[in-house]
């Protein structure tokens, strides 16, 4: 039985096979809707998941604020009245006391080395995850097996940053018994507050790896947390970058 309009006339089959294409095709396209588990991404106009332009915000703000500290000590570089100063010695008028330059350029380039290894280590553990779901090659030795493991990699990067951490710990305690506190001088007030700041930074980043690294003790981590893996990455060489501009600027150029 042929279809008919209003008026009782029949309507021609190639119209109806055209009416009936949009809701075959809506059908067809709204089918996948209710079927199967969906990943949302966030993606913003730039192409970038709105979590990673979170972090390059947040990255964004930090620079302005070690900016601002890298600026405040520069522009009292040089201007302590007392001792003990940076890089000269310095003779106490009171006491006749002498106090030779308080940094100490071995040690701190040895931390600095401990930090940029966990950059490193940090690179390691990202690739690590990226790949998880990729089968080692037949006959993988030890260093493949190293090299896909995302536990190894987040330790490494922990107890780097720790490292790092235990060397600071170390230079301030030495510069309080030494008579450099940040109350001293003008020196000790900046480089204090300026590599005080940093510390706590590295320890916010130790503190987040360690989530990461109990997150894949308990479930595993896989591609599908690259991106979380990644936010942490981001921050942890924004804080070794961080750190290599303080470095040049207070322990290897002299007032």
């Amino acid at each position: 039985m042929r279809a008919a309009d209003s008026a009782g006339r029949p309507i021609p089959s190639s119209v109806l096979s055209l009416g009936a294409q949009p809701l075959v095709s809506a059908n067809a396209h709204a089918a996948p809707a209710h079927g199967g588990h969906e990943e949302h991404h966030h993606y913003t106009t730039t192409g970038l998941d709105s979590r990673k332009i979170a972090i390059w915000a947040f990255i964004g703000s930090e620079c302005m604020l070690f900016a601002s500290l890298i600026s405040t000590y520069l522009i009292y570089k040089g201007r302590s009245i007392v001792g003990p100063f940076p890089h000269t010695a310095w003779t106490n008028p009171q006491t006749g006391q002498v106090m030779k330059p308080i940094l100490n350029i071995p040690v701190t380039s040895a931390s600095t080395f401990v930090l940029l290894m966990s950059s490193l280590a940090m690179v390691l553990a990202l690739a690590a995850v990226e790949n998880k779901d990729k089968p080692l090659p037949a006959g993988a030795g030890l260093g493949d097996r190293m090299l896909a493991s995302s536990k190894l990699w987040l330790w490494a990067t922990c107890l780097l940053g720790a490292g790092f951490l235990a060397f600071q710990a170390y230079e301030f305690t030495s510069f309080v018994h030494e008579g450099l506190t940040i109350k001293t001088n003008l020196f000790g007030s900046t480089f204090f507050t300026l590599t005080g700041f940093h510390g706590a930074h590295v320890t916010a980043g130790v503190i987040w790896l360690g989530t990461l690294l109990a997150i894949d003790y308990k479930r595993g981590l896989g591609p599908k947390d690259a991106l979380n893996v990644d936010i942490a990455a981001l921050y942890w060489h924004f804080v070794d970058v961080v750190w290599i501009a303080i470095f040049t600027l207070l322990y290897l150029i002299p007032d």
